[in-house]
């Protein structure tokens, strides 16, 4: 993209973050359409010449089938901008494929028995259900899921290099029983790896039906194929899970299950986000200083958490999207309205957003050091978090009334070192139990968490 078409852009993704996305471009732009479309219509045609019922459609020999194969696979830009120019006579964009088929055809002696046959039977939901599926599965797997990886990864070797360093906990924003860095960490990893195996196991249904579902040309063209098998057969052998059961169209659950696996995704990630955001800002974090770099037009002492800011930014505007999706695809009036066709060609656009936040948030976490000092800082401040160690010791050893004890002695008191073990000291507790918890500082109160993030 030139420099003054990334100026002159509508979207940011094809504009500022025009770099970010360029894996997406291939698959959700018009041409990505256009190919898959191409992709789907030969496919058919070969499977339809290996029908033995289909008797006027001789099978095809290897050099033949060769042909059909390679001008899909190397279907250029300069082929869609042709079959754009067909569009603009058409004014229907499927048929525009069929035509430039036919036209990329007709010099084949072998073949010109067979031009007829491309798109046989089929509604364009045919083919167009079977693209977007296959462009989903495209950008989800070879792209989003990549992606979603490598955070994965990055934030689990930081569960295990922080797994044992003391940290605060917050609960209400107050004060709570201490945790670990790579503890808290470990908490989105896990949440992470559910989601991502949920994401990569979503089937993309597709099928090819005909115009209501019910393969009624099929049958009056060729009452002797049995139709549903061979749609199944074309449909799996795709790569897809075929749908057996539609309208015109393929009912798009399984998109709306796929954005709303996405937008759970977005979602751990948006609350991580925040959460760093809030760790910075407490100084638990450090951020790399870049030379040159500015956080602030007027302060020039800043550095601004600005990729968390820029990541979560970015997943608010995918699961806005995906919400979208997932709420408006799966309806559509009768056997059929045309509502779904505009809403498809902003999948990428939700796809776009969040790999750009997945990229800011990389680029974040690579920034990130922590800052032992102002954790144990924090810690060594906070001696009212043992009341809870404290108490439930006295609960084993049935002293009287543990919590009233030390809600009496902690609730908006200022608690210190010496002051919790002054009242430990005068509990009547074994001895054993006693010098425990007299050994027991905040940083050491962790319990397990230690062990659970070097096990994420």
């Amino acid at each position: 993209m030139t420099e003054n078409a990334a100026l002159l852009a509508l979207s940011p993704l094809d504009g500022r973050y025009a770099d970010k996305v360029d894996a997406l471009r291939p698959v959700f732009s018009e041409h990505g359409l256009v190919h898959a479309r191409v992709r789907v219509e030969l496919e058919w045609l070969l499977a339809l010449a290996a029908e033995p019922g289909i008797v006027e459609l001789a099978p095809f020999d290897e050099a033949t089938a060769a042909r059909l194969r390679a001008l899909a696979e190397g279907f250029s830009t300069a082929d869609s901008a042709r079959v754009k120019e067909i569009e603009r006579t058409t004014n229907h964009d499927v048929k525009a494929v069929e035509y430039f088929i036919k036209e990329r055809l007709q010099d084949d002696a072998a073949l010109a028995p067979a031009l007829e046959f491309v798109h046989f039977a089929c509604t364009s939901e045919d083919i167009n259900n079977l693209s977007y599926a296959l462009m989903l599965r495209e950008a989800r797997d070879a792209v989003m899921l990549p992606e979603l990886d490598g955070v994965i990864a990055t934030l689990r070797a930081m569960a295990h290099e922080h797994a044992a360093l003391p940290m605060l906990s917050r609960t209400h924003g107050q004060t709570a029983s201490p945790t670990t860095v790579g503890k808290e960490i470990a908490n989105v990893v896990a949440r992470l790896q559910r989601q991502r195996e949920v994401l990569a196991g979503l089937p993309m249904p597709g099928k090819i039906n005909g115009a209501v579902g019910n393969y009624n040309a099929h049958v009056v063209a060729y009452p002797e194929v049995d139709w549903p098998a061979f749609s199944r057969r074309f449909v799996e052998g795709l790569g897809l899970s075929w749908q057996p059961y539609t309208t015109q169209i393929e009912p798009h659950d399984g998109i709306a299950e796929l954005c709303d696996a996405m937008k759970r995704v977005d979602t751990i990630l948006v609350d991580l986000c925040r959460d760093v955001w809030g760790y910075i800002s407490l100084g638990y974090f450090r951020q790399a200083v870049k030379a040159g770099e500015v956080g602030s037009s007027t302060m020039p002492h800043k550095v601004n958490p600005i990729d968390f800011e820029n990541a979560e930014g970015n997943f608010g505007i995918a699961n806005a999207l995906f919400e979208h999706f997932a709420a408006k695809l799966p309806i559509s009036r009768w056997q059929r309205d045309l509502t779904d066709s505009t809403v498809l060609r902003a999948l990428g656009t939700a796809f776009g957003h969040a790999l750009v936040g997945l990229a800011s948030l990389r680029k974040g976490l690579g920034k990130l050091s922590a800052n032992p000092e102002r954790l144990a800082a924090d810690l060594d401040a906070a001696w009212e978090v043992l009341a809870e160690a404290v108490q439930t010791v006295m609960r084993r050893h049935g002293l009287p009334n543990p919590y009233e004890q030390l809600k009496a002695l902690t609730r908006g008191q200022g608690i210190t070192a010496a002051s919790m073990r002054a009242f430990v000291e005068g509990l009547d507790l074994p001895a054993d139990a006693r010098q425990r918890l007299l050994a027991l500082s905040p940083a050491d109160y962790t319990g397990l968490a230690a062990r659970l993030a070097r096990e994420a």
